[in-house]
């Protein structure tokens, strides 16, 4: 049978990346069968069974409901950064809190005129299942405009338009009502659905992000935020 590096197989089986899994061998967190791998560089095949211990259950995963006017993770002058509304007092669930929870990443940016589902976490499993290159994981969004949609327009929202002189993957776009549309994509250019709506002559007047993948924000209220289990995000379990 084949022998690959163990960083390689952490990163294919969407645990860590390379560099994340040589730092968690330093730290005796990787386990080979049941045993301790204590140097890099250690091989193993497809089949055999790996472990990550001690670690996971430290990493901070959460979900906020991103208000207007808030930047998702980079500071701008006169804005608040989403990061600090991580307190106890915004907090919506009843599961234990510990000051401060470190640094989270944020995975999946919104602008600061955008709202909703905000992901951020210290899990690089949940960061590259989200947003790695060869991620598949859908984003839906709930977009108000104005402007006239016509079907030709709606065909063309949905596949045939391109950005930064590539295409656009195929999206699912649904009219939900007068001046309103949802969107379903599996990838995420910066400002991506304002830019497509703007192809097509219509203006953007309100997007709301309300579920990444199998995470939908529910009834979590503006402002508010609340832990998430890994296993919300149905990842492998290799």
């Amino acid at each position: 049978m084949e022998l690959i590096r163990i960083t390689k197989l952490l990163s294919e089986r969407g645990v860590c990346s390379r560099r994340e899994a040589e730092k968690l061998i330093e730290e005796g967190q990787v386990f080979l069968n049941g045993k301790p791998v204590t140097e890099q560089g250690v091989k193993a095949t497809r089949e055999d069974r790996l472990e990550i211990r001690g670690s996971r259950s430290e990493q901070v995963t959460i979900m906020l409901n991103k208000p207007l006017g808030i930047v998702s993770n980079l500071p701008e002058k006169g804005y608040i950064e989403a990061s600090e509304l991580i307190t106890q007092s915004n907090q919506w669930d009843k599961k234990s809190y510990k000051h401060p929870l470190g640094q989270l990443n944020v995975v999946g940016r919104l602008d600061v005129n955008s709202k909703g589902l905000l992901i951020l976490t210290q899990d690089g499993r949940i960061a590259k299942h989200v947003i790695g290159p060869l991620s598949t994981v859908e984003k839906e969004y709930i977009v108000r405009y104005s402007g006239d949609l016509t079907r030709e327009k709606l065909s063309l929202l949905r596949e045939g338009l391109f950005l930064d002189g590539k295409p656009l993957k195929r999206a699912v776009v649904d009219q939900k009502g007068e001046g309103v549309l949802r969107f379903v994509l599996k990838e995420g250019k910066k400002r991506q659905l304002r830019r497509m709506c703007e192809l097509v002559g219509l203006e953007v007047s309100s997007l709301k992000r309300v579920r990444v993948g199998s995470l939908n924000l529910g009834d979590l209220p503006p402002g508010k935020w609340r832990f998430v289990d890994p296993s919300e995000f149905q990842l492998s379990k290799k």
